[in-house]
């Protein structure tokens, strides 16, 4: 496979990804975080820093808005209740298993 054509399919599996985390609005980044060790704002930050390798300006909030399809504060609001006791222990111990 030739680089233009990986690209694209990679471009492609990452869009769906992003639509799939939009349909999601159940799935809390904590979850996620907790389980997969990302989150939606680690991709907006990834997003954010391969713009700026290339030497694009993008800033958070406008990764963020790239990420969930609204600005951040406004997903926020609509989807992501205050973490859970539950949740905060679990990414409490999920951290320490990532970082020794």
């Amino acid at each position: 496979m030739d680089k233009t054509t990986q690209t694209e399919f990679e471009a492609a599996a990452f869009r769906r990804l992003v639509e799939h985390l939009r349909t999601r609005t159940d799935v809390q980044n904590i979850d996620l975080m907790i389980h997969g060790g990302f989150c939606r704002n680690c991709l907006a930050d990834w997003l954010r820093e391969a713009a700026e390798d290339k030497g694009v300006a993008m800033s958070k909030d406008e990764a963020r808005e790239t990420i969930y399809g609204m600005p951040f504060p406004e997903w926020k609001a609509k989807y992501q209740p205050e973490a859970t006791p539950e949740q905060l222990a679990a990414f409490e111990a999920a951290q320490k298993k990532s970082h020794g």
